[in-house]
């Protein structure tokens, strides 16, 4: 399942923390990789050397990236380090945005959760064989 699709479901149950928590480890981190692919390549995606990958973290303030020889010098692909960086750069505003997001949603929940808190006060556990009178 897809981390979008897990984020949906763990709504839907009404886990928001769980959600949240998801969105958050989600929002601080990216891999973009660029590789030409042929009808030789492997399913399980490039081999090293074969493509040019970055990794973002904005946690931990991390820039990894692995640069394949078929992009560099002579390379055939040497063209294609532009359009890799063009995507790094838009990589980092998304994950700006999904911080910007995330944080205005936390600010509303900070708001709102005392709220619901005073609104609907715990009830005291039931006795094994004890029910409740909904009238």
């Amino acid at each position: 399942m897809s981390a979008s699709d897990e984020f949906k479901q763990k709504l839907k149950n009404g886990e928001i923390a769980e959600a949240l928590t998801l969105a958050l480890g989600e929002a601080v981190d990216l891999e973009i990789t660029t590789w030409v692919s042929s009808e030789n390549s492997p399913p399980s995606g490039p081999q090293p050397g074969t493509c040019m990958r970055t990794h973002l973290n904005l946690v931990d303030s991390t820039v990894e990236n692995e640069v394949g020889t078929q992009f560099i010098g002579n390379g055939p692909y040497r063209e294609l380090r532009d359009f890799h960086l063009a995507q790094v750069h838009e990589g980092r505003q998304i994950l700006q945005q999904n911080l910007e997001s995330l944080q205005q949603v936390f600010t509303i929940l900070a708001s709102t959760m005392p709220r619901l808190a005073s609104d609907n006060p715990p009830r005291p556990a039931l006795s094994p064989g004890e029910e409740e009178d909904f009238g």
